[in-house]
């Protein structure tokens, strides 16, 4: 099932509403700039690509999910079993996440290591999953011990995926083996 995702009506309009969300939140206007991310828009349409492992709907815009299917695939005639655990997540969604951890007494500057600010996360544009395997508790770094991160290391550029924050990376964003995009 195809669903069109809560587009602002231009991209003027939600520059905008980014820089606001940003001045609210306590992050630096110049946050996308110093970081070297670029702003993330939402998807225009997103269609299912089944539940996460919480048995929540999830989704991704239709050639990621294609992608991301064909990969699966793949990876299974390997014995290797590949899942979900978040994919699409709107700016307002990312916006209350950060809020929350505010709101619990999270420094903004530690949140920005683990979270991309509203308006600059890959899950924004339906590309981007944060990915498990049996067995490892999500978004933990244990997962790249797994054979699910070896597959994906070898294979998921075949599939137009590339792995997001590897160590070291320029964003400023703590290394996560477990978030891929599909770049195409």
């Amino acid at each position: 099932m195809k669903e069109q995702a809560a587009v602002r009506k231009t991209a003027d309009d939600y520059r905008a509403a980014v820089a606001a969300t940003l001045a609210e939140l306590g992050i630096p206007a110049d946050y996308g700039a110093r970081r070297r991310l670029e702003l993330c828009e939402e998807a225009a349409e997103l269609v299912s690509i089944g539940v996460d492992i919480l048995g929540r709907e999830q989704k991704l815009a239709p050639r990621a999910a294609d992608a991301w299917r064909g990969m699966c695939a793949a990876a299974e005639q390997d014995a290797i079993q590949l899942l979900v655990v978040s994919a699409f997540r709107s700016f307002d969604y990312q916006r209350a996440l950060i809020r929350r951890k505010l709101d619990n007494g999270r420094d903004i500057a530690d949140i920005l290591k683990i979270n991309a600010a509203p308006g600059y996360s890959e899950h924004h544009t339906g590309r981007a999953l944060d990915i498990t395997a049996p067995d490892c508790p999500p978004l933990e770094l244990g997962f790249e011990t797994t054979g699910a991160f070896t597959w994906l290391t070898r294979h998921a550029a075949q599939h137009g995926f590339r792995l997001s924050y590897p160590r070291d990376n320029p964003h400023g964003i703590s290394y996560e083996p477990w978030h891929w995009a599909y770049i195409g």
